[in-house]
């Protein structure tokens, strides 16, 4: 994106994290190392199933004496009704603050002008007391801005920014391969490291224990991913939830995210992504492409 451009996502959620046992609360139950998380570094991280399928996925920022988590709006309910589910009598309580904030995505550029020292991801700096961030799981999708919806227009005018629409962003985001729309479509049907958490420094894997951590570790340190979620492109007919993918008449992959960017479980070994990636394949009444995204090796 331009450096004059910023992007609303008024599908993001917020949920505030406090309490004198907030980091241990987090530390034993997300995926990603809590110690890590401070005004100068958000994280990406995940909830995980005991058996280590995916549930949601978030971001974690420090703010002052808490934390904040910012997710899709729509699963902000249910992400707060599974934190009070393993509160039991840790010390901690949690906040919707979803109608307080607003996410809006800035261009690197003017990160940079921000803060004009470490560009690294995850690097987090403040503008008008708001945390500002690039994008931990990969810097093309540049940089977040977390603003008090009260300061929002403000804010805007101040970094001469002109309002562009969200497609941009998640068009983007699909060429990346990294789902971010409907993502309850995937929760308890892949494993975490199946959505690609590993590749999008969303798991820690040198931390210590956290939910679903045994079958997780066990996929990553025996080599036993067989499986990705990959964005589809469409070649021709429509594409559809479930539709079954074909290549040489053997069933390599299904469509988990049907529109408006699809995105579905593929096998990358037996046969290799490689043998069929770009190729034009059967789904259902359809035909598609898997695409590969630059990260996988």
């Amino acid at each position: 994106m331009e450096k004059s451009e910023v992007i609303i996502l008024e599908d993001r959620g917020f949920i505030e994290v406090k309490g004198v046992e907030a980091k241990d609360f987090l530390q034993n139950i997300v995926t990603n190392d809590i110690e890590k998380v401070t005004d100068q570094l958000t994280v990406f991280s995940s909830i995980l199933t005991p058996q280590g399928k995916y549930l949601f996925d978030f971001f974690v920022l420090k703010l002052k004496d808490s934390y904040l988590l910012e997710c899709e709006k729509k699963s902000t309910d249910k992400i707060i009704k599974l934190l009070n589910y393993y509160k039991l009598r840790s010390k901690v309580d949690f906040a919707d603050l979803t109608e307080k904030y607003v996410a809006l995505v800035i261009s690197l550029e003017k990160f940079k002008e921000i803060n004009n020292s470490d560009f690294s991801i995850g690097k987090t700096t403040s503008y008008r007391n708001d945390p500002v961030y690039i994008d931990p799981r990969n810097s093309n999708l540049g940089a977040k801005l977390i603003s008090k919806l009260e300061n929002m227009h403000l804010t805007i005018k101040k970094l001469n920014l002109t309002i562009s629409d969200k497609k941009k962003y998640y068009n983007k985001s699909f060429e990346l391969g990294i789902p971010q729309i409907d993502l309850d479509k995937l929760r308890e049907k892949v494993f975490g490291i199946e959505n690609n958490l590993d590749e999008l420094n969303g798991i820690d894997f040198k931390k210590g224990c956290y939910v679903g951590q045994e079958n997780t570790s066990r996929i990553k340190l025996r080599n036993k991913l067989r499986r990705r979620i990959l964005p589809v492109q469409k070649i021709t007919g429509e594409i559809s939830e479930n539709d079954i993918i074909k290549y040489k008449d053997n069933d390599i992959g299904k469509i988990m995210i049907d529109k408006p960017y699809s995105f579905a479980l593929v096998k990358v070994v037996d046969p290799d992504l490689n043998e069929f990636n770009n190729n034009e394949l059967v789904c259902g009444n359809s035909k598609i492409k898997i695409v590969k995204p630059d990260w996988i090796t």
